[in-house]
Order: structure tokens, then C-alpha cells, then sequence
């Protein structure tokens, strides 16, 4: 399956399909300068078929995990394109997950004032939302994406079949972006996750899911209204992962927990079988001052209000705007 994405930036597309990335020089330009970044937890095998069908290629392995996701391995990514001579006309390829693509994507974007860059996800969180889009970002002095630029993929490559080497937790993080958009978007998809086995329909969710964010990044690229959506239960979230760093929650596991502040009773009562079903934590023991500290630093604060996504059933969603003073007392509502 192709995807067409369009935007007012250009566009570019999506390729949906078993087997897809032993096809990657035919699906891919490689011919001229390429640097695959990956990291120590894919399987190196996924990179060397980037690079086997390159022109000329370089491979940079990064350790696995978020805190990766830094200026040091940023600084390390464009050393290395200076030292190996590239030019505005090379590319860069990302191969993992979502802390890969957005070191990746963010290094493409500066390099040289932005080079062309293509995306192969290659765990379910990446291949339901973060390869698409075109954010990209670094964390810095603790805070998640606080540095980044928006700039789109040339192409994206998804192969669910790089899904088969994943552990069942992995595959479970990513499953809790695909709960989140089919709460805000897709009533039927979040029925399929109330009543299916997930595991076993992994295909069909993620191209469901990437229908919804395709729908929402042509009409909104950059964030200024209805992309918003994408960020439903992120502003907890994301100060979950700032506040408990040490005890190593993936991101949708932060998203699952962050998406029953920002819910109805009714859909709450409905999310967390579906979140037990996926192995995914519902509750965090966290300081409430530490939180709402991460949450200040967030980049969607403005002034001292701060828009959430709030969602009243499944496919039916509001922006709501609300003080630091309201978000506490929801916090402190729900965790009891």
C-alpha cells in the first residue's frame, strides 16, 4: 500500500508493505552519499540493507533508548557527515524507532541548512505515529523535544515485518499511540482494541492509524490547530517521563497513563481494560510539585494556560484550555 501525503510544504509518501525493506534501493534514492543511524537495539541487519543498496554509506549505531536522544549524539551525526565529506545533495536514513528518526530527522533538518532525509521505522510506535509528520527534536538539560525543527521525510519505508523481532512490551508501547488516536478519531478502531486481539491485527491498526495522522498533518503541518490532537494525554505524559526518568517507562506507557487524566469517567471505565489487556501501566506513584514543574517547562505552555486535548467519548474530542491550578486538581482527582 502507498499513502500519499500532502502537504503545503510539498509532500511525500508512505510505503506500506511486507518485505518492503529489502527493496529499499529501489523504493529509496541511494545513489549518492548515505548515513544510516540506528541504534544497538535493531538488528543490525535492517541497517545493512540501507546501506548495502547505497551508493556510498556510512553506519552510525547509537545506544538504544531515549537518553540517546541528546546534543552529544547530535554533535556525533553531523561530525561524522562533515568528516565523510557530505553535500547538500546526500541523505540521511533512519533506521529504529522514534528516537532514532527524530535525531536523525533534526540533524538532516540543520545540516547544511537541511539535507534530504528518509524514515524506516521499524517499531510499532514509529510506524504508527512518529515517523510521519515531520517533527523532529532532541531532548536538552532534561526536557523531551524541547530543540527541534519540523522537516517532512522524503519518503518512509514500513515494513511490519521488522515488527517480528520486538518483545511483546515494545510492541504494546506502540500500541498505546494507536489507543490514543483511535480515542480521539476512530471510534471503530478503539471497538477493534476492546474487542479483538491487537497482537494479532497489528497490520490493520497500523494503517488505520496512519490514516487518521495523515488526515491531520495535511490539514494542520506545523501545529497550529487541529494537529493539537496528536498530543492527547502527551502533557502528562511527557512530565511523567521528566519526573520518573529512573524507572525507565517507554513513552506510550507514559501516553497510556497520561490519557486517563484527560478523559471522561465513561471513557476512563472503558480504557483501562483496554490498557490492562496491552500490559500497559495505568498508575505512577510521582511528586504532584515535580510534575507540574515538567509541565510548565512544556513547549505548547502559554503564559500560565496550557491547551489539553480532552476527550468525552471514543472519536469525540475538545481543546481545552486550562491554568497549571485546574491541571493540578484533575491530577489530583484521578489518581485519588
Amino acid at each position: 500500500m502507498r499513502i500519499p501525503v500532502k502537504t503545503a510544504t510539498g509532500g511525500y509518501e508512505i510505503v506500506l508493505k511486507r518485505g518492503c525493506l529489502s527493496r529499499a534501493g529501489e523504493l529509496l534514492n541511494l545513489a549518492r552519499r548515505v548515513a544510516v543511524v540506528t541504534d544497538d537495539g535493531v538488528p543490525a541487519e535492517y541497517a545493512k540493507a540501507v546501506a548495502d543498496a547505497a551508493e556510498s554509506a556510512v553506519i552510525i549505531t547509537l545506544p538504544q533508548g531515549e537518553a540517546s536522544k541528546n546534543i552529544e549524539n547530535y554533535q556525533k551525526i553531523l561530525k561524522t557527515l562533515v568528516e565523510e565529506g557530505f553535500t547538500r545533495t546526500d541523505c540521511v536514513v533512519a533506521v529504529g524507532g522514534g528516537v532514532v528518526g527524530d535525531l536523525a530527522g533534526f540533524a538532516a533538518a540543520t545540516f547544511m541548512r537541511g539535507i534530504d532525509f528518509y524514515n524506516v521505522p521499524t517499531t510499532v510506535l514509529s510506524q504508527v505515529d512518529s515517523s510521519i509528520g515531520g517533527k523532529t527534536a532532541i531532548d536538552f538539560e532534561g526536557y523531551k523535544n524541547i530543540v527541534g525543527a519540523f522537516w517532512p521525510p522524503k519518503r518512509v519505508l514500513i515494513d511490519p515485518e521488522t515488527l517480528l523481532s520486538l518483545p511483546r512490551r515494545q510492541i504494546s508501547n506502540g500500541l498505546a499511540e494507536a489507543v490514543k488516536m483511535s480515542l480521539t478519531s476512530d471510534a471503530e478502531l478503539f471497538e477493534i482494541f476492546e474487542q479483538s486481539d491487537p497482537y494479532e491485527l497489528l497490520d490493520t491498526i497500523i494503517e488505520r492509524s496512519l490514516l487518521i495522522k495523515k488526515k491531520v498533518v495535511e490539514e494542520d503541518e506545523k501545529e497550529a490547530g487541529l494537529r493539537k490532537i496528536l498530543n492527547f494525554g502527551h502533557t502528562v505524559a511527557h512530565a511523567i517521563e521528566t519526573e520518573n526518568a529512573m524507572q525507565n517507562y517507554y513513552h506510550g506507557e507514559c501516553v497510556a497513563m497520561g490519557m486517563l487524566y484527560m478523559c471522561s469517567p465513561a471513557v476512563r471505565e472503558r480504557l483501562l481494560p483496554v490498557l490492562s489487556k496491552l500490559s500497559l501501566p495505568t498508575l505512577t506513584d510521582f511528586d504532584e510539585e515535580g510534575l507540574l514543574k515538567a509541565i510548565r517547562h512544556d513547549k505548547k505552555m502559554a503564559g500560565s494556560s496550557i491547551t489539553v486535548v480532552y476527550v468525552s467519548a471514543p472519536g469525540i474530542y475538545e481543546l481545552k484550555k486550562m491554568t497549571l491550578e485546574q491541571l493540578e486538581k484533575v491530577i489530583r482527582e484521578v489518581k485519588g
